[in-house]
């Protein structure tokens, strides 16, 4: 039985560090273990300009613990409104990495989100003539569709005309969640890649409603059923270098979550790797582990493998993480995989 893994330091291909007292309580957590994350911009306001992008970038900076080698990679919020040249400026300039599509209305802070895709045509082809990826989350916000059919509609209605609309697009289908979106990243060969989060590999939806409400089992897009589950599993485990890791981890105060309308999102940064590490092992696939976590992502965005290593260790005794955090803005609960897990992080550098 494999009992050490040295990988190079992983990636978060999708973070949620939010602003304020919860970066400052959070950050820690993410960098710890990762050597880079994509930094989702969905802020309240949102960061939409490079300007903004550049100022977050600090902030987050100034919350990084000392001695850590994190860095944050920077995104912008798509809106109707956003400046093509100051997108393309932006991402010359190394301020930011990619830019991110929420469909309006369709997760945590998305109200400013994309309405009418046309008008996002001239950024669009601005960024696909700048190689600069676009970041999607791919549901449909129609109240007429089924909120677990979402993602599926989505693939049909929105991404890929979008992506035949706009040849040498560079497209990241984020948390994919169903075996239609893993069916259609297979299906092309060039410009498409998904990321998968911990959690869905791990949960669900009857965890989330099976005997009782589990709030903090509860994000968007939501969790389907099991054959989806294992359709993520499966790619997960693949080899496939279109898939890799973006943990999705979405830090909200408990209050926000246990509430009458809850939050979406699942704590994962503080555990991710131990679960992740646990699913491989599921799979018989520790082999493949290097691959979805440390070197699939920085292939597809241009970037070099990281310099430094992390040595996950399996113990014979179950590992323990906080149940919550403190934060500034209240307590935050961390994911529960709900079976014990003996992987862990023993060292990084």
């Amino acid at each position: 039985m494999t009992r050490h893994l040295i990988l190079p330091r992983p990636d978060d291909w999708h973070l949620h560090l939010r602003d304020g007292a919860m970066l400052a309580a959070v950050c820690s957590e993410s960098a710890r273990d990762f050597a880079r994350a994509i930094i989702m911009p969905n802020l309240v306001p949102p960061v939409v300009t490079g300007a903004e992008a550049a100022a977050y970038r600090e902030r987050i900076l100034a919350a990084r613990p000392e001695g850590r080698d994190f860095t944050p990679l920077m995104t912008l919020y798509l809106t109707e409104e956003t400046d093509p040249a100051d997108v393309v400026r932006a991402h010359a300039d190394g301020i930011v990495t990619a830019v991110k599509l929420y469909p309006a209305g369709a997760t945590t802070n998305s109200a400013s989100g994309v309405t009418d895709f046309d008008r996002v045509r001239g950024v669009l082809e601005a960024m696909a003539g700048a190689g600069i990826p676009l970041c999607v989350h791919g549901e449909v916000t129609d109240p007429e569709v089924d909120i677990f059919d979402r993602e599926a509609v989505f693939i049909e209605r929105v991404l890929d005309p979008l992506r035949r609309a706009t040849p040498g697009l560079r497209v990241v289908l984020e948390h994919v969640t169903t075996r239609e979106g893993v069916d259609y990243v297979r299906a092309h060969d060039t410009g498409l890649a998904a990321t998968l989060t911990v959690h869905h590999l791990v949960i669900n939806r009857n965890h989330i409603l099976a005997g009782g409400i589990r709030p903090h089992y509860y994000c968007l897009p939501v969790a389907k059923r099991e054959a989806h589950r294992l359709a993520l599993r499966a790619a997960a485990v693949s080899g496939d270098a279109r898939f890799f890791l973006g943990t999705d981890s979405a830090p909200h105060p408990d209050a926000a979550k246990e509430a009458a309308c809850g939050c979406a999102g699942c704590f994962t940064a503080p555990n991710a790797l131990a679960i992740l590490a646990h699913v491989f092992e599921e799979e018989d696939a520790l082999d493949r582990l290097e691959g979805f976590a440390c070197r699939h992502g920085p292939a597809f965005y241009g970037l070099p493998v990281n310099e430094g290593t992390i040595t996950l260790e399996r113990r014979d005794t179950p590992a323990r993480w906080p149940a919550r955090i403190a934060t500034g803005d209240g307590p935050v609960t961390v994911f529960d995989p709900g079976f014990e897990v003996f992987w862990q992080v023993r060292e990084a550098g």
